[in-house]
């Protein structure tokens, strides 16, 4: 008999535990804005002085001036009773988790020293965390080593505190939680109860065992976290076959060569045997994370691909509105609009407006965006293509894309929208097997990405996010300016230039920081830069943080007050082993690997980090 809770319990616990806890947990709300419609706002310059360009070292670098300090990293303790020492798949689950991604603060009573901190967990490097096991290698390991690779998926929340200056985590605060790649799931929206998400183990088609893959994300105006599944296909295996449902599986990159050995021990992830999991995955999950007793909510309505982010923010109307990049070559660019209004101070009409609302795709031009509806009905989206209803859309929507001519971008992965003038800023990694440039994506074989503005029309004084047209204009196009056959552009004074546009966030006076991740591949490090984005400075990038060697700077978030700056410095030491690692970042102890961890960027003058 299955111990796991019923789906009707778990509906009981997501309606009603959310008042148990209380400070922010019931009461917060966000920020978040459909932002002034002005045609450019005065955003001030960063003063500190740019980091070199160059290779990546053993450490992690920053300014004079400032100070970077671990909160916390990868099988660190995080609820009461967790233990210290080598990790196990029985404690995993009570510690903070591996390649930490997303950042998300929600601070007490608007507070910039003391609130909760939601980090996603997206995958895991065997090599560097177990010995023995081949650099790069994830196919063949033990039952015991996959159950730890399961706990260290997903998310931690942890309440931190500021004391005398230095950042702490709150070890077995009653907000801790880690939710793995085992936690039970809700489903709603279009695809719940859905025959292509039913199995034997849930015939309802509406209960899911965990996430993971979870990459970029976002913040809700209700105060909750956007959980973003992105590279889905490497847990799954599935004969490559054109027989259904196999060949919509392989059709999302999911065959009969997984990255990883989860199917070997756990059988859900062996299509063969369950052939609707991977349908379960590859979703945006809604987590509470100031009730550690709520259960998170696969948001079917917001499409299913291979998620990097979920951009919120309000239209001019005050419905909610969801940017989502498709993080692969040639996919694309998404949008939700919610159908209701979200109600400051409405907790429970809020809690489910993802679930009801229009998904749509970007089609770039030179003249503009339009943003496509994928609508059972509309268009090609009928049965006679194998849409039966709006659970296969939102299923397929990658297919539902293609067939309504979106354009294919070059890895579109965070999205970020300036809080003062409303534009929206697409992070373009690189696609350096595009074969011809279009006018969104101006480079054939773009080796190190660009990043693109999109500007939706004015109404009511806002911008009008839920308009079904935009304009945009490429902001930045990276790689060394100086190397021959690099278009680059940048401001003519930039003091650096970055490689790979990644995660992206705005600061409280409105500096955008573009965090990087494939800079290695141009001869440098990754790390965050400024980059200005108005006015007389746009264009001009300046180099804030270095990372050690093989590492990916994700999740730049900051405290309100902007003094405090949370990055997850990812898979320190990648393409290395755990017996012969690149670093040992960031303990440079010989008796540990590398781990993942958050670090907080501090001035030693207390000021605002870049101001």
């Amino acid at each position: 008999m299955s111990k796991s809770p019923s789906f009707a319990r778990l509906l009981e616990q997501r309606l009603s535990r959310r008042a148990v806890l209380k400070g922010i947990g019931a009461t917060a709300v966000i920020a978040t804005t459909s932002a002034q419609a002005a045609p450019g706002a005065k955003v001030p310059a960063p003063t500190f002085k740019t980091l070199p360009n160059g290779p990546a070292d053993e450490r992690l670098h920053v300014p004079e001036g400032y100070a970077a300090r671990v909160l916390a990293a990868w099988g660190d303790p995080l609820l009461s009773g967790a233990p210290t020492g080598p990790v196990t798949a029985a404690d995993q689950p009570t510690r903070f988790g591996y390649n930490n991604d997303y950042l998300a603060y929600f601070p007490f009573d608007g507070r910039s020293d003391h609130g909760l901190l939601s980090v996603n967990h997206e995958y895991t490097n065997p090599s560097l965390m177990f010995d023995g096991v081949a650099e790069d290698n994830y196919a063949d390991l033990t039952v015991e080593q996959v159950d730890i690779e399961m706990g260290a998926h997903g998310h931690s929340v942890m309440e931190i505190k500021r004391v005398d200056g230095v950042w702490q985590v709150i070890v077995g605060s009653p907000y801790n939680r880690r939710v793995t790649a085992k936690t039970p799931m809700i489903v709603r929206g279009p695809a719940a109860g859905h025959a292509r998400m039913q199995t034997s183990a849930d015939p309802t088609g509406r209960l899911i065992l965990g996430t993971f893959g979870n990459c970029a994300g976002g913040q809700t105006p209700w105060a909750t976290t956007l959980l973003a599944e992105e590279n889905i296909n490497g847990y799954f295996y599935s004969p490559v076959s054109d027989a259904a449902p196999f060949s919509a599986h392989n059709a999302f990159g999911i065959n009969e060569k997984p990255r990883r050995s989860w199917f070997r021990h756990v059988g859900r992830f062996d299509a063969r045997k369950v052939p609707h999991e991977p349908n379960r995955h590859g979703w945006i999950v809604e987590l509470d994370p100031h009730d550690p007793q709520s259960v998170p909510v696969k948001r079917t309505a917001l499409g299913r691909f291979k998620h990097e982010c979920a951009e919120t923010c309000l239209s001019a109307d005050g419905r909610v509105v969801v940017y989502m990049g498709d993080d692969e070559a040639n996919e694309h660019v998404y949008k939700f609009v919610s159908s209701e209004r979200f109600t400051p101070g409405a907790a429970v009409r809020n809690r489910d407006l993802l679930d009801a609302g229009t998904l749509y795709v970007a089609k770039f031009d030179a003249e503009g965006v339009i943003w496509l509806p994928l609508v059972h009905g509309a268009g090609p989206l009928t049965a006679a293509n194998g849409f039966n209803d709006q659970g296969d859309v939102v299923i397929d929507a990658r297919r539902a894309a293609r067939l309504l001519g979106a354009t294919p971008m070059d890895r579109p992965e965070d999205i970020a929208v300036d809080p003062k003038s409303g534009r929206v800023y697409v992070m373009l990694t690189k696609n350096p097997d595009r074969a011809a440039a279009d006018p969104a994506n101006p480079r054939a074989k773009n080796t190190f990405g660009h990043i693109l503005e999109l500007t939706p029309p004015a109404k009511d004084g806002a911008r009008d996010h839920a308009a079904s047209t935009a304009k945009w204009d490429v902001l930045l196009l990276a790689g060394d300016p100086r190397a021959t056959g690099i278009d680059a552009k940048y401001h003519p004074e930039s003091p650096s230039w970055l490689a790979c546009p990644d995660n992206a966030a705005f600061d409280k006076d409105g500096r955008l920081w573009i965090g990087t991740d494939g800079g290695y591949k141009a001869g440098i490090s990754d790390g965050l830069w400024y980059c200005g984005h108005v006015g007389p400075h746009r264009g001009l990038t300046k180099r804030l943080i270095a990372l050690p060697k093989g590492a990916e700077l994700c999740g730049p978030c900051f405290t309100p007050d902007a003094t405090t700056l949370f990055v997850s410095v990812q898979h320190p030491g990648e393409y290395s082993t755990k017996a012969n690692p690149s670093t040992r970042w960031p303990d440079f102890d010989p008796q540990r690997p590398p781990r993942p961890a958050v670090i907080a960027i501090q001035r030693n003058d207390g000021k605002i980090v870049g101001a």
